[in-house]
């Protein structure tokens, strides 16, 4: 059986470095970093089994590291740390994708042992065995894996990686809006910054491919200094 192989993200250099340890002990790959950006770019780098994440992390917090992975991957399991231990810090980690949630201080048998269950659980989440995930509204569907969607008449069209990104952080987040910042952090990242025209130009293509009628938007909708916002 293939190593099982953990990303740690902690700031906290002596924690990272006693749970990298004993991760490893446990027979673990274990690669870390100590803020979410960097985060970002070695989860992108390499395939990982688990993602135990700090929740206070410079460059990048963790909730918003969460949601971020959680547009380019769904099943890998998310473990978050947190110094906050209230239920609505936990409920908000767990609404953005997370798997499970350990207050600090916690118990380090504890720590390991949830570990332990999240890997057990990644197994059943082989990506060749996955049924894809899509989304259907309208006589319209996507599909979050092939980037590919299918509109009015059975026309199919390939998107490209940040509208399908686009597309889901939207659709997940269904009758909110949406703040320009958000889309900005979680879909283009801390050190790419378009203008409020590029996203408005995304908008515009969505309503071409999924509307009836794009100058009477039914699904995408700009909210004037705010946002945006995904309806059925």
């Amino acid at each position: 059986m293939a190593t099982k192989r953990v990303l740690l993200v902690e700031d906290e250099e002596h924690l990272r470095d006693m749970l990298k340890l004993n991760l490893e002990l446990e027979g673990y790959f274990v690669q870390s970093a100590d803020n979410g950006k960097k985060a970002l770019q070695v989860f992108r780098s390499a395939r990982y089994d688990l993602l135990v994440l700090d929740v206070m992390l410079p460059e990048m917090d963790g909730y918003t590291l969460c949601e971020t992975i959680r547009l380019e991957n769904v099943t890998v399991p998310i473990l978050f740390l947190t110094a906050k231990g209230g239920s609505d810090d936990r409920i908000k980690g767990l609404k953005l994708g997370a798997d499970d949630y350990l207050a600090k201080p916690f118990n380090l048998e504890e720590f390991l042992l949830r570990a332990k269950i999240l890997l057990k659980r990644s197994e059943k989440n082989d990506p060749t065995d996955k049924v894809p995930d899509t989304y259907t509204f309208g006589e319209n569907n996507i599909n979050f894996l092939t980037y590919e969607i299918t509109v009015r008449g059975g026309h199919k069209q390939q998107l490209s990686k940040r509208e399908v990104m686009l597309l889901k952080l939207l659709i997940d987040r269904k009758g909110q809006v949406v703040s320009r910042e958000q889309i900005l952090e979680t879909v283009w990242g801390v050190d790419v910054y378009p203008s409020t025209r590029t996203i408005d130009n995304y908008i515009l293509a969505f309503r071409k491919y999924f509307e009836t009628d794009p100058r009477e938007p039914k699904y995408f909708h700009s909210i004037r200094g705010v946002g945006y916002k995904f309806t059925e």
